[in-house]
């Protein structure tokens, strides 16, 4: 009986070292030595933060100090949209971002921009300094001159004076959040208009099971999305960008509604431009065969004009 011969493996090896798992992310990962940032798990798996949050902190932690990071600038830098790149709120309540309002001496407002790689670092900066400890105050002197018989005491050793104990430090201010922007309400109220959007919050479930909400969520949202069918966005269009991208962990999704009815508004759509006038086709005369124009085929108005003054 003839040997068999067997001429490929018993299965394709894995390019990748290491256990293979049928399932779930392998991670290849090489050390960095130059031009990385640190970026903590607290920001890269933050429960209630966008994808598009996360990513503009860690673009703005790696830029180095006196970069500008405007809403314009991110636009001209990304692919998103300044809808999307107003994220920037998010992290402002999150406290990974501050963004205040300074006047130049000239008399110029400018933004100023401090980036927190941790919120903890929030609450350390707007902490206070302790108060400095107060210098030992100084010992009186004996009053009058020595006897003349006696000789002066001798000065007695100066004691070692004991530090003052530390002063513990003042635990830090609670930053305060700031309050968010109001839902947006219908210029015109329209019954029909309230009842598709309720419609439309109460079926998000249908597809996206955490997005289960309360009859009073429904009721406090529902004046939000007839604000956008007022602007002429379609029911698909607000369902699409209401549940596009949803986080891996949803603790509060009328929260996160909330928000994306808030920042992503549309505009009003423009005017609609006004029709192209038409202009009529061209015909041939049936008595001289001269090309006019005319809705309906006929006569010139020369031979309408003959034949009216022959008539």
């Amino acid at each position: 009986m003839d040997t068999q011969q067997i001429s490929a493996p018993s299965r394709a090896s894995s390019r990748v070292p290491g256990r293979v798992t049928a399932f779930g992310v392998i991670h290849v990962n090489s050390v960095h030595t130059s031009r990385f940032t640190i970026v903590g798990n607290h920001l890269a798996q933050h429960g209630e933060l966008s994808l598009t949050a996360i990513g503009l902190a860690v673009h703005i932690q790696s830029l180095p100090d006196g970069a500008k990071v405007g809403i314009k600038v991110l636009t001209d830098r990304f692919p998103e949209s300044e809808a999307r790149i107003a994220a920037l709120r998010e992290l402002e309540e999150h406290s990974y971002l501050a963004r205040t309002l300074e006047r130049l001496p000239g008399g110029k407002l400018v933004t100023r921009t401090i980036s927190y790689n941790h919120p903890d670092a929030a609450s350390a900066a707007q902490a206070e300094a302790p108060a400095p400890v107060p210098p030992p105050e100084p010992q009186p002197e004996p009053a009058g001159p020595p006897h003349a018989s006696e000789p002066p005491p001798a000065p007695a050793p100066a004691e070692p004076q004991a530090a003052p104990p530390p002063q513990p430090a003042p635990a830090p201010a609670p930053s305060p959040k700031r309050p968010r922007p109001p839902l947006p309400q219908p210029q015109n109220p329209d019954l029909e208009r309230h009842r598709v959007a309720t419609d439309l919050l109460a079926g998000l479930r249908r597809d996206h099971p955490r997005l289960v909400l309360g009859e009073r969520d429904v009721r406090r949202l529902a004046p939000a999305v007839a604000a956008w069918l007022e602007r002429e966005a379609s029911p698909d269009a607000i369902r699409h960008a209401l549940t596009a991208d949803l986080p891996d962990h949803l603790k509060q999704p009328a929260g996160l509604l909330a928000h994306r009815l808030t920042a992503l508004l549309p505009p009003p759509l423009p005017a609609a431009p006004a029709p192209a006038r038409t202009r009529d086709p061209l015909q041939n005369c049936d008595k001289c065969d001269r090309a006019f124009r005319a809705p309906d085929p006929g006569r010139c108005r020369d031979c309408r004009t003959d034949r009216a003054e022959a008539a």
